[in-house]
């Protein structure tokens, strides 16, 4: 479920570009009017107000964000304006692109997307930037880890509820055999099975081995495998299991001891606002006993934080 709160009587997208324009006249520009109309907005209001403002003014909209705002704000709010698909890809060539390449954040878009997510952002990254993204993850991953990123955007999965407990069973046992059973793991047929199973089923798997092999089955990717591979994986498998309360600990994690991972906590509070926002504030609230909102309160400032608050809606 999403967090972010429409106002009830809401302006037109024409209007919205008006007050956007007046905020960006004269010296300086009046951020509070910029994000209090930005943080709430749905994707599809977001994308008429910057057609509305083109239109108007010929001008792009997020080309004058760019050059009004700054710091983690502008990175934020840039983030933020494109619908999600855009999103992801922009996100993924940023990470896989340059002279240091952020791995991690790229794998966690891939392994915790739907499958319908993936193929309307592997669209998109094609159209935006004129490479695959196969060809990106092929050049700048490397090992087991490149051929589970590929497999994974490359095949078709469910997205239902449905799982077939044979095959759920018989999948624990093969996954026991090629890895805690034998000397060395097949990561073959991890690979295998985390990338054509649905989440449904490997959910249904993760039980089931723990059921058959008194260990969790995260345990054993864990004791079985390293580095980015495991990585990918075990989102593959948190996000299976709970997404919410994957997202939840990659949150805390980005706040917890001295400073901050801004890049970490715009990117899940952005991604996830419109998607299941209120499940990971759930589930924060639950593990750390303390609610998201005020975590967020007491690690940002500013009109950053202004933001990210607008986005995670009321504090409940």
């Amino acid at each position: 479920m999403s967090t972010l709160t429409v106002p009830p009587a809401l302006t037109s997208a024409r209007d919205d570009a008006i007050q956007m324009h007046r905020a960006f006249k004269g010296l300086g520009c009046d951020t509070g009017t910029v994000v209090n109309i930005l943080a709430h907005r749905n994707s599809t209001q977001r994308t008429l107000i910057s057609q509305e403002y083109r239109t108007m003014y010929s001008e792009d909209l997020e080309n004058r964000l760019s050059s009004e705002l700054g710091g983690d704000l502008k990175k934020a709010v840039l983030l933020w304006m494109p619908d999600p698909a855009r999103r992801d890809a922009t996100i993924l060539k940023q990470a896989l692109s340059g002279t240091i390449v952020h791995v991690r954040a790229a794998t966690e878009v891939i392994c915790s997307r739907t499958p319908s997510m993936i193929q309307q952002m592997k669209q998109v990254y094609h159209a935006l930037f004129g490479v695959y993204l196969e060809h990106d993850i092929e050049s700048r991953s490397s090992g087991d880890h490149k051929k589970l990123l590929l497999a994974y955007v490359g095949t078709p999965r469910c997205e239902g509820p449905e799982v077939d407990r044979v095959m759920v069973e018989n999948d624990a046992k093969i996954l026991y055999k090629a890895g805690e059973k034998r000397l060395g793991t097949d990561e073959k047929t991890f690979i295998c099975i985390f990338s054509e199973r649905s989440w449904a089923h490997l959910a249904a798997v993760n039980s089931t081995y723990r059921g058959m092999f008194r260990n969790p089955l995260k345990k054993a990717v864990k004791k079985e495998t390293s580095g980015n591979f495991e990585f990918a994986l075990l989102t593959i498998l948190c996000c299976a299991e709970n997404a919410g309360k994957y997202f939840a600990k990659v949150l805390y994690k980005a706040m917890k001891g001295l400073g901050t991972d801004e890049t970490t906590l715009t990117r899940i509070i952005v991604t996830r606002a419109e998607i299941d926002m209120q499940y990971i504030k759930a589930e924060y609230l639950k593990k750390y006993r303390k609610s998201l909102n005020d975590a967020v309160h007491s690690e940002t400032s500013g009109y950053y934080r202004s933001f990210l608050l607008g986005l995670l809606g009321p504090n409940h």
